[in-house]
C-alpha cells in the first residue's frame, strides 16, 4: 500500500475544464481493487460479509443511473437526465436554491452519524504507476481524500476512499457504507475552520469491472461527494472483494 503522505500534481483545472482522475477506467478500476485488498497472509477465514445497499448497478443500467443520481455533466446517460429536467419542471433545481461551491480547503475528518463513523482523513495522490492511492492497510481506520480532484464542498466531485476490513484490525472505517441511506448526511470538517455537509442522494454496489469511473471522477457543476469502498463477496482466488460500494451525495 502507498504511503500516505504522498501527493500528486493536480489533474485538472477545479473550475473550467473540470479535472479526469487518471485519464481512464482501468486506472480507477486497479485503485480501487487495491481498496478492498485485506492482508491475504494474515486471513485465514472470510471475513465478514458488510452490509450490501439495496441498488446493484451494472453495465445494463448504468444509462438509467444520471436519472437518480444527480452525476456529472457530459457523464454516462447525460441526454437522459437533460431530457427528464425538460419534461418534469419539478425536478428542475431553482437556481437561487442550488448550493455554491466554498473555497478550496484540505478536508480533516469525516462523520456519518447512520454509520458511526467519525474519522480522520489524509491526503492522497496518485502513485507512480498512475493508480489512486489510497490509505495504508495499517491505517484503516482512516479515510483518504483523493487531492487532485475537488475538496469537499468545492464545486465538482470530491472523491473519499477507504477499506471495508483489514486482516489485523477487522471491520475498517467504512464496513458500514453500504447500510447508508438517501437523506442520510455526511459531514466533512475542512481546514479553514468550516464543514460541508452533504445529504446521501444514491448508495449504489458496482461490480469492479464496471466500475462508474464517470459518475465517480467526472465532472460537475455543483459541489458533490463520493465516498467509495469495496464490498460484496469476498473472492478467495485473488483475496478481495469483487464490487465497489459507493454512496453519491450532494452538499446540504
Amino acid at each position: 500500500m502507498a504511503s500516505s503522505d504522498r501527493t500528486a500534481t493536480r489533474a485538472g483545472g477545479r473550475h473550467g475544464r473540470p479535472w479526469r482522475a487518471a485519464g481512464a477506467a482501468v486506472v480507477v478500476l486497479l485503485a480501487m481493487v487495491g481498496a478492498g485488498m485485506i492482508g491475504a497472509s494474515v486471513r485465514t477465514v472470510p471475513p465478514p460479509r458488510p452490509p450490501q445497499p439495496l441498488a446493484q448497478a451494472g453495465p445494463a443500467d448504468l444509462s438509467s443511473s444520471p436519472t437518480t443520481i444527480p452525476g456529472p455533466a457530459g457523464g454516462i446517460g447525460a441526454d437522459t437526465a437533460e431530457q427528464a429536467s425538460v419534461d418534469d419542471d419539478s425536478t428542475t433545481p431553482h437556481p437561487d436554491l442550488t448550493p455554491a461551491g466554498l473555497p478550496r480547503s484540505t478536508p480533516t475528518t469525516i462523520s456519518i452519524p447512520r454509520i458511526g463513523v467519525n474519522a480522520e482523513i489524509m491526503t492522497l495522490g496518485m502513485n507512480s504507476d498512475g493508480t489512486v492511492q489510497v490509505p495504508p492497510l495499517e491505517q484503516a481506520m482512516k479515510a483518504g481524500w483523493y487531492s487532485p480532484g475537488p475538496s469537499p464542498g468545492e464545486v465538482g466531485n470530491s472523491v473519499i476512499v477507504g477499506h471495508v476490513d483489514s486482516a489485523k484490525l477487522g471491520p475498517a472505517v467504512f464496513f458500514n457504507l453500504g447500510s447508508l441511506q438517501t437523506g442520510d448526511t455526511i459531514s466533512i470538517a475542512r481546514e479553514d475552520g468550516s464543514a460541508a455537509t452533504f445529504t446521501v442522494t444514491e448508495v449504489k454496489s458496482y461490480p469492479k469491472a464496471a466500475f462508474p469511473t464517470e459518475l465517480v471522477y467526472g465532472p460537475s457543476d455543483k459541489p458533490g461527494l463520493r465516498v467509495v469502498t469495496c464490498g460484496g463477496a469476498f473472492d478467495e482466488s485473488s483475496r478481495s472483494y469483487v464490487d465497489n460500494v459507493i454512496a453519491f451525495a450532494s452538499m446540504a
